[in-house]
């Protein structure tokens, strides 16, 4: 399968279903919940008007955001997880056949209601876009949450050079990323980090700091987010998502 079509495919959207609104699994708490927290706590005072959930998958973080922002946008590149993003905010509710074993699924459910967010839907919207090439309608934010994205994208730099444009004064970005730099999805001279240069080890962290550094600083120091999404009954990947949070310049 072309890496581009991996997020259309029904099966990773159960996947991903699963990850967001169904149960934990192997003792880690909800990842997508657990970076709207962050977010949440690293406001501490600043103005909650506008958020921005680019990358936003199925949706648990944009409505986790909805509890104390008065407006957020969740933006995906892929249409399935937008269309299931827009059907949980019309129904409150998903149905999806979650993979078991080969052929064999179960029928799940998931509601908002189960998770205290059915009263979040007014302040949501769900949009299909590009994190690299933005329309212009999607600006004034207070922040921006990038979760699990920017190894994913064709061109991360595009993202992260003009993002600051979207920004109110004062705004937070927030980047969590387990840096899985894969060709499949950025070539590899597009990569933030993970490569030498000048003979030394370059990090993404590195490559953030210096894209960055012209229009934010940083807040919060990285650290690691678990996150497992199961596949089958028997098969889970368990990762590491590195967090760091950036404050807008002022000027």
């Amino acid at each position: 399968m072309q890496q581009t079509a991996y997020y259309e495919d029904d099966t990773t959207l159960a996947q991903y279903l699963e990850f967001h609104f169904g149960e934990p699994w192997h003792g880690e708490a909800s990842f997508p919940r657990g970076l709207a927290n962050v977010a949440i706590d690293a406001m501490d005072g600043r103005t909650l008007g506008r958020a921005l959930d680019i990358g936003c998958a199925c949706g648990r973080t944009s409505f986790e955001l909805a509890r104390v922002f008065g407006h957020v946008d969740g933006i995906d590149f892929s249409n399935k997880f937008v269309e299931q993003c827009r059907t949980m905010a019309r129904d409150k509710v998903v149905r999806y056949a979650r993979p078991e074993e080969g052929a064999l699924v179960s029928y799940q459910e998931r509601s908002l209601a189960s998770l205290d967010l059915e009263d979040t839907t007014p302040r949501v919207a769900f949009h299909q876009g590009d994190a690299c090439d933005l329309k212009p309608e999607f600006t004034g934010y207070d922040l921006v949450l990038a979760g699990n994205l920017i190894d994913r994208l064709y061109d991360p730099s595009l993202f992260l050079t003009r993002i600051h444009e979207r920004m109110n004064e004062d705004g937070l970005l927030l980047i969590a990323s387990p840096y899985t730099w894969l060709e499949d999805y950025t070539p590899k001279d597009k990569w933030v980090g993970g490569f030498q240069k000048d003979g030394q080890d370059y990090t993404t962290f590195d490559g953030l700091r210096d894209i960055l550094a012209p229009h934010f600083s940083l807040l919060i120091e990285p650290r690691s987010l678990p996150f497992v999404i199961r596949e089958t009954r028997n098969k889970f990947q368990h990762s590491f998502s590195e967090l760091t949070v950036w404050e807008k310049s002022r000027g």
